[in-house]
């Protein structure tokens, strides 16, 4: 059951730590499942930001309101879909028969 907690945990820091608390957990932890859950945490929480860097590149090149607007737009969706995929993928793990 800790196994699936702090795997769980690593998921739902998106809402109080979000880049913290996996790169801890996958440091400290010792079980292969739990590290390979934290990793993918870490890596849900850091794909928006990630994203964000070529699409605010392209919007300066273009620098008009239409492509500022769009990178807005675009990034809120990527952003909102890492949230429920790590939401989901938290329960997910918590209801893991492991």
């Amino acid at each position: 059951m800790m196994r699936q907690l702090l795997s769980s945990l690593s998921y739902f820091s998106i809402f109080f730590a979000p880049f913290i608390f996996p790169i801890i957990v996958w440091i400290v932890a010792r079980d292969a499942y739990v590290a390979k859950h934290s990793k993918r945490a870490l890596l849900s929480h850091l794909f928006p930001f990630l994203a964000a860097i070529p699409l605010l590149y392209l919007t300066i090149i273009a620098n008009h309101a239409g492509s500022i607007f769009g990178y807005v737009i675009l990034f809120a969706v990527i952003y909102f879909g890492s949230f429920v995929y790590n939401i989901v993928k938290g329960i997910q793990v918590l209801r893991d028969d492991v």
